[in-house]
């Protein structure tokens, strides 16, 4: 290789670098989109010809592998990532305002006002100009290496310009976002491959930001803002200068940022934003309020889990106001009737809301709708908006209002009358087994990820086998035959065959998650477990009194007359020997046995999010090794497993009591489980077990597919 070619790599490099940065950064395109390509290829020929000077910094890794990698690395920050104290009024903020003058002895000072993005916190450490990697927050001490991930943002510098005055190393930190526009192009694919939709645009940056294939994340579109510049060579001493460094050396920084001298200037941002946020382009969940002096931030200091010199404003959900045209009615899998509002389309929280949950009967009473109300609609954080209220006022002068809505009586699917059982706010329809959205749905769950996990079927598939097949129930999925499925002249061969496998791969499910498979009302992964591990098998679970189900730790009245219930029914207790005859796990084998007593007498009490499992997961871990999931705080509490966010009322009582929180990562040590791989969306399978309770997994050479209808052929 000669020296020009090298130098030819490196030229290339840093002109993409520049070209991209000006059109990710600052919306301006040097070159033209077919001179931009050539240059890439360009630079990519001559990296394919000369694999020693490979790059990971190099703009062309920026579209990620799909080659994945089975877990995440743990990395110990350097400096704490600590939370914020939240507000919720601006009552809290003038006395967090007077608390800062008192600590500061009344000498002047200022509040950095900014904008607080809902995304995932990250923190980017550069080592000689170069991104090294990057961690998520995590609990605050530690986080999970998604280097890979991050390289495929296009708004994240990989290398930073020597000639900025930047140092050779320094930490950035800030928030990964998907903006709405992402977010709403991915929801639109995932409902039209049958998928469920991400709840709100900081859960799908999340699950992206973790996901095994760098390339998913590269497909999404991820952002990221920058709000915090660790160095210890930086002597600039206010907080809004190092932002402007920051915006020099080419990361994205908030636009909307201000300098307050006063609480009047404090409380007109708040204002301002509070009416404007729904015009940007990502999702914002409140402000944060920063002393700008550095000098002042170090002599206010910190409490042992946030910072004394910043608090974050949460603004209220928003709210909008649309006219009512219609209530339609949806039948779930346990046969609930949902009600739902459709409305005049109106821009909420950054998208176009035209439908609201109406939840039940007793909400559709209470709030006297009428088609043609003008009503309030609120999206706190769901992805179906929810009707707060109705504008009586306006009836007066509403030329277009029309009838009261009274609840349906008979299902909407199967005209089966309807039925409300005591004690309970939903409406049922009764007909189990002859309605189509209760039969469709039973499947559903019993395919699921937390279930069967038999990813070749989604809920568009389930409609063709349905309508097509003769599949009536999960039972029926078992007897599918590839020729069924491959068409007249094998043109859907590969398809039918990666379902069939699929399907032949569920059998090897251990029999809790077959429990839970089944769709008991009130069942869920936590429970089955439970009853799974009491009873070893469903001969003896089908036999259980509801007093003998109580005996199980954790299973109260409720669920135990579920259960009975259930296997009073015939059509019930024979879909279990035919899924029986079908090979499925119907008993507990030595292997799925409790693996530990660490937490052997202990009440625990869940709060919070996490990272490296998700709540249920933790339940059944502190079922696993021997503990007791409990749902409140009391004397009789041993801790509180304390994730981020935890509910400022949990945390107060729990204060108050003595009772002591655990960190996710110390738990996890607790409980020996500290190489646990953090689960992702393609990573379904429940915690680890420590080493001496693992069992080999059989591998399998079926394509990661969530749906059949990822391939369209299938079913023309």
């Amino acid at each position: 290789m000669t020296q020009p070619i090298a130098e030819k790599i490196l030229h290339l490099r840093r002109l993409l670098h520049h070209y991209n940065a000006e059109y990710y950064l600052h919306h301006r395109s040097p070159v033209s989109d077919r001179e931009f390509d050539a240059l890439m290829h360009e630079l990519e020929a001559l990296e394919q010809a000369h694999p020693e000077l490979y790059d990971p910094n190099s703009p062309t890794q920026r579209v990620g592998s799909d080659l994945g990698s089975a877990s995440f690395a743990t990395v110990r920050h350097k400096v704490p990532m600590l939370s914020l104290g939240n507000t919720y009024s601006i009552a809290e903020v003038e006395t967090f305002y007077q608390r800062t003058a008192g600590s500061l002895d009344h000498a002047p000072f200022n509040l950095n006002c900014e904008l607080k993005f809902d995304g995932l916190s990250i923190s980017l450490e550069y080592e000689d100009y170069r991104l090294a990697r990057a961690v998520t927050r995590g609990d605050g001490r530690q986080g999970d290496d998604v280097t890979e991930n991050v390289r495929t943002i296009r708004t994240i510098p990989l290398v930073i310009d020597r000639d900025k005055g930047a140092p050779p190393q320094f930490e950035v930190r800030g928030e990964v976002l998907m903006p709405w526009s992402s977010f709403e192009s991915l929801n639109a694919e995932r409902e039209a491959a049958g998928e469920p939709l991400m709840a709100n645009p900081r859960n799908a940056a999340s699950g992206t930001l973790k996901s095994k294939s760098s390339a998913v994340a590269a497909k999404r579109h991820l952002d990221a803002i920058f709000y915090q510049l660790i160095a210890d060579e930086v002597t600039t001493q206010t907080h809004s200068e190092r932002i402007r460094l920051l915006r020099e050396w080419g990361f994205k920084v908030s636009d909307h940022s201000t300098v307050a001298h006063s609480l009047t200037e404090v409380e007109a941002y708040i204002d301002h934003w509070d009416k404007e946020r729904s015009r940007l382009p990502v999702a914002t969940d409140g402000i944060v309020l920063k002393v700008d002096s550095i000098e002042q931030q170090q002599q206010l200091g910190f409490t042992s889990k946030s910072p004394k010199w910043a608090i974050a404003y949460k603004f209220a959900a928003e709210r909008a106001e649309t006219v009512l045209r219609s209530v339609s009615y949806q039948v779930g899998r346990t046969g609930v009737i949902t009600p739902v509002a459709n409305m005049d389309p109106v821009q909420l929280a950054g998208t176009v809301v035209k439908r609201a949950s109406l939840h039940n009967e007793d909400i559709i009473k209470k709030l006297d709708l009428h088609v043609g109300d003008r009503v309030w609609v609120e999206k706190a954080g769901e992805i179906i908006p929810q009707i707060v209220g109705v504008n009586v006022e306006a009836r007066s002068s509403n030329p277009d209002l029309g009838e009261k809505v009274c609840f349906v009586t008979h299902c909407p699917v199967c005209h089966t009358p309807l039925v409300r059982y005591e004690g309970e706010a939903g409406t049922y329809c009764p007909a189990q087994y002859g309605c189509e959205p209760q039969m469709k749905g039973r499947i559903e769950h019993f395919v699921s990820r937390d279930a069967m996990n038999i990813q070749s079927i989604g809920p568009k598939t389930i409609d063709t086998l349905y309508a097509n097949h003769g599949i009536n129930d999960c039972a029926d999925l078992y007897n599918l035959r590839v020729s069924d499925l491959a068409g007249e002249k094998g043109e859907r061969q590969r398809s039918a065959e990666v379902m069939v496998e699929g399907i032949a791969q569920s059998r090897r499910q251990p029999f809790d998650r077959v429990l839970y498979a089944l769709g008991i009302r009130f069942v869920g992964k936590v429970a089955a477990l439970t009853l799974a591990r009491h009873f070893g098998s469903i001969e003896r679970l089908m036999q259980a009194t509801p007093e003998r189900l109580t005996e199980a730790e954790g299973i109260g009245p409720v669920i135990a007359q579920s259960v009975c219930d259930y296997f009073a029914e015939t059509h019930n207790r024979q879909l279990v020997e035919r899924l029986r005859a079908m090979g499925l796990q119907m008993e507990m084998t030595e292997e799925a046995a409790p693996i530990g007593h660490a937490l052997e007498g202990k009440a625990i009490v869940i709060s919070g999010t996490f990272e490296h499992h998700s709540r249920d997961e933790y339940k059944q871990l502190i079922a696993a090794h021997g503990g007791k999931n409990t749902g409140s705080i009391s004397a009789k509490t041993s801790f509180i497993l304390a994730g981020a966010a935890m509910g400022p009322a949990k945390e107060e009582k729990a204060r108050s009591l003595g009772i002591p929180l655990v960190s996710e990562t110390d738990f996890l040590q607790m409980i020996g489980a500290t190489d646990t791989p953090t689960p992702t969306a393609e990573s379904p399978t429940p915690p680890s077990l420590p080493a001496d309770k693992q069992t080999a997994k059989p591998t399998s050479t079926q394509p990661k597919q969530t749906s059949l209808f990822d391939d369209p052929s299938l079913f023309e």
